[in-house]
């Protein structure tokens, strides 16, 4: 088994080891910041936090012209790893189980800033836009205000899937929320005065199919609360959750639907509701003749590595700028178990998905076509 580079995985561990969830990455920004400062490659910073109190903005540093390729990484982890103490093992990297890793998605960061620094120390570096996103853990807040000059494809380097795969295919996601209201009564003394908006979110709840919709669309009741007191006929509920897809048609189909379900419900009951809905993130899809595809495949098989196009149910910046109208896909790195205190990456994967972002890096001037 070939290993990565002691220096790879040194600065894998660094960066780690720096807190920066959702809306607090700036240590995690001030680190980027100072490592391009040495590579003197001057970085911007965006003023995407500014919409929800964040700490940091998206950075985003050009390497000479920039060129019409981007990379990107994202900063915050989904936990904290305030108290990370990794172990590295024979074969892999985790934590020590109390935490988790965040290998999601500070591998990412390690692999684009070790890959550049030996590229851009070459007497010829490429024309590239990179950058490091905010907030991609709460609903990719961060990506979703990103503005990529220039930029007519892009790779995410994201996935938790071996390298080798990569994501040509993604669900969208639509969240909905509902307010039912019932009226409030002294459940001993008059309970007959009152509107029950418990029952009311279990009637509509009774004919919501929940789980595995088709085979390629989901639902999830995810978030439910109501009620005041126990002899108080429940006057509210506050109801949330998602539903997944492949087609963006389905899933306004189904929340319409759902919404319909609700406002029977509440008409039964006599009660009155608010329901409102947005798209988290949209489906996206790359088709296998496109220049983005195309280029990634032969990189893919230029790092020695088997090309396996794969479709995720999960969200990614991809999903953000495809959506944008910039044709992107979200790279298989071999982070795996994300978000669990069982996170890992086996050192292996680390060697190989160094040499895929070097050789992506590399031919990010659109020689490779």
């Amino acid at each position: 088994m070939k290993k990565p580079d002691q220096e790879l995985v040194d600065l894998f561990l660094k960066i780690a080891t720096i807190e920066g969830q959702s809306g607090r990455e700036k240590p995690v920004a001030d680190f980027i910041k100072k490592f391009f400062a040495s590579l003197n490659v001057s970085v911007v910073e965006d003023q995407a936090h500014k919409k929800f109190d964040g700490n940091s903005g998206n950075l985003i540093a050009r390497i000479g012209s920039g060129g019409d390729t981007a990379l990107l990484a994202h900063m915050d982890t989904a936990r904290s790893t305030a108290n990370l103490k990794p172990q590295v093992l024979s074969d892999r990297i985790t934590s020590d189980g109390s935490t988790i890793l965040g290998a999601d998605n500070r591998l990412g960061i390690a692999l684009i800033l070790y890959s550049l620094k030996h590229i851009c120390q070459s007497s010829n570096p490429p024309d590239l836009t990179i950058a490091f996103t905010i907030c991609e853990e709460t609903n990719l807040i961060g990506s979703r205000e990103l503005v990529l000059e220039n930029v007519s494809l892009a790779y995410v380097l994201d996935s938790a899937l071996r390298p080798g795969h990569f994501i040509y295919r993604s669900y969208g996601a639509q969240s909905f929320k509902v307010e039912l209201n019932g009226r409030a009564a002294h459940s001993g003394i008059a309970p007959q005065d009152g509107i029950n908006a418990i029952k009311i979110a279990g009637r509509a709840i009774d004919r919501i199919q929940t789980g595995k919709i088709d085979a390629d669309t989901t639902l999830n009741l995810a978030l439910i609360n109501g009620g005041e007191a126990l002899n108080v006929v429940p006057e509210k509920v506050h109801l949330e959750g998602e539903v997944r897809s492949l087609h963006e048609q389905r899933v306004t189909e189904i929340i319409h639907d759902i919404r319909n379900i609700f406002e029977e419900a509440r008409n039964y009951y006599s009660g009155s509701l608010s329901f409102t809905s947005c798209w988290e993130f949209k489906p996206y899809e790359i088709y296998h003749k496109s220049i983005v595809y195309h280029r990634l495949v032969d990189v893919l098989r230029r790092s020695h590595l088997e090309p396996i196009p794969s479709i995720s149910a999960g969200g990614s910046d991809a999903n953000s700028l495809n959506a944008k109208g910039i044709p992107t896909i979200n790279i298989g790195i071999g982070a795996q178990n994300p978000h669990a205190n069982d996170e890992y990456v086996l050192l292996e994967d680390m060697q190989k998905s160094a040499r895929l972002a070097r050789t992506l890096i590399s031919s990010s001037d659109g020689d490779i076509l």
